[in-house]
């Protein structure tokens, strides 16, 4: 039985975490100006997408997720999904009982 042992080093140049630094600040601002927009139910269905898109980008530039093995990322991919479908079924049941 073989043992792959991989330590690579993942090289990201500073320019792209400044880029992955600025959008996620671009998507903070959206967020606060969303919130302030008298949209409903949508309101928490947008701060949720980008909160979504703010965590890929953490989880692939900042945590190196896209470097990883494809069965890690499925794993993770699923876990994510898991928690989109429960937090979905929570809002969608809350949104009915208001």
């Amino acid at each position: 039985m073989s043992h792959h042992n991989e330590n690579k080093t993942h090289v990201i140049g500073y320019g792209t975490y400044a880029l992955v630094w600025l959008a996620l600040v671009s998507f903070t601002g959206i967020t606060v100006a969303v919130a302030g927009i008298d949209i409903g139910n949508f309101t928490i269905v947008v701060a949720l997408l980008i909160a979504s898109i703010k965590s890929i980008l953490v989880l692939t530039i900042f945590m190196h997720l896209r470097f990883e093995d494809k069965v890690f990322r499925m794993f993770v991919f699923i876990a994510f999904l898991t928690l989109a479908i429960f937090i979905g079924l929570t809002f969608f049941d809350y949104s009915f009982i208001r």
